[in-house]
């Protein structure tokens, strides 16, 4: 029978992650299914435990349960340990193993898809969540100028940067700091769907010269972000949609040993 995989989350309807995962699973000769599951937010441990009982072998974990994800896993990858984040779970003959792809998925899709250059550049995160979690360990091996972590509250960005310290210099903000600040990148990576009225809490001098815009989550529309960023003058926006294939491709290489190809599927399903 085929290896069972899944993407948890709560929501998870709108998930593109077994499309995708079927796709790299033809690509590369492998038998395997993959579906959506949804687990009630109070519940995630036993939706996983009975996921794994039904012979399940591994999880993509999306929002809100990385961090329990993370607290789950019996052992972790390096990139996990240091995100305290995990979005990928392998069931291993003594538990779970958890692992952290969102980090090499943005840096590839900014890198490799996008021709964006982190490397001497101000960077900018907003938001200092979970999602944000992934993805400053990743980015500070880029070897940023400068990587800035802002929040609404401010409390919660220096926790954040706190906890990254050994990885390189990372400074948080709030929102009235940003006042006459320009960046390079700016990567949205807040939970919680905002609509344009709620990004005014930002300043609308975020976008240097020829700066980037680029938003963690994706959907068949831009994003209030991106269109708050060509509003303000960013040269080049984009969503998550190129991050999330290439973390998914990383997922599919710690399950099964075999690395898609993440150009043609980008070709095949990237929204228009």
């Amino acid at each position: 029978m085929p290896d069972r995989y899944a993407v948890v989350g709560n929501p998870i309807a709108h998930s593109k992650s077994p499309l995708i995962q079927a796709t790299f699973a033809r690509q590369t000769g492998q038998d395997i299914t993959y579906e959506r599951l949804l687990a009630p937010l109070n519940a995630f441990v036993p939706t996983v435990q009975r996921f794994a009982a039904d012979g399940g072998r591994g999880l993509n974990v999306t929002l809100p349960f990385k961090r329990e994800a993370f607290a789950l896993a019996r052992t972790l990858s390096e990139r996990a340990r240091v995100a305290g984040a995990v979005n990928t779970l392998r069931r291993d003959a003594d538990g779970w193993y958890g692992d952290n792809t969102d980090g090499v998925g943005l840096t590839r899709d900014l890198n490799d898809n996008l021709g964006v250059r982190v490397a001497g550049r101000d960077v900018l995160i907003l938001g200092a969540g979970g999602a944000a979690r992934g993805i400053v360990a990743p980015l500070l091996a880029q070897r940023p100028r400068t990587l800035t972590i802002a929040n609404r509250t401010v409390e919660t960005a220096v926790s954040l940067a706190t906890h990254f310290v050994s990885c390189g210099e990372v400074r948080a903000a709030s929102a009235a700091a940003l006042e006459g600040r320009t960046f390079d990148v700016v990567i949205h990576a807040t939970s919680a769907d905002t609509t344009m009225g709620e990004m005014s809490v930002w300043p609308g001098t975020l976008f240097g010269p020829g700066a980037c815009a680029y938003d963690l989550t994706y959907g068949d529309e831009p994003t209030a972000f991106l269109r708050f960023a060509r509003q303000h003058g960013a040269s080049l926006v984009a969503d998550g949609f190129g991050m999330l294939v290439e973390q998914a491709a990383e997922s599919f290489h710690v399950w099964r040993g075999v690395r898609p190809d993440t150009r043609p599927v980008l070709a095949l399903l990237r929204p228009a």
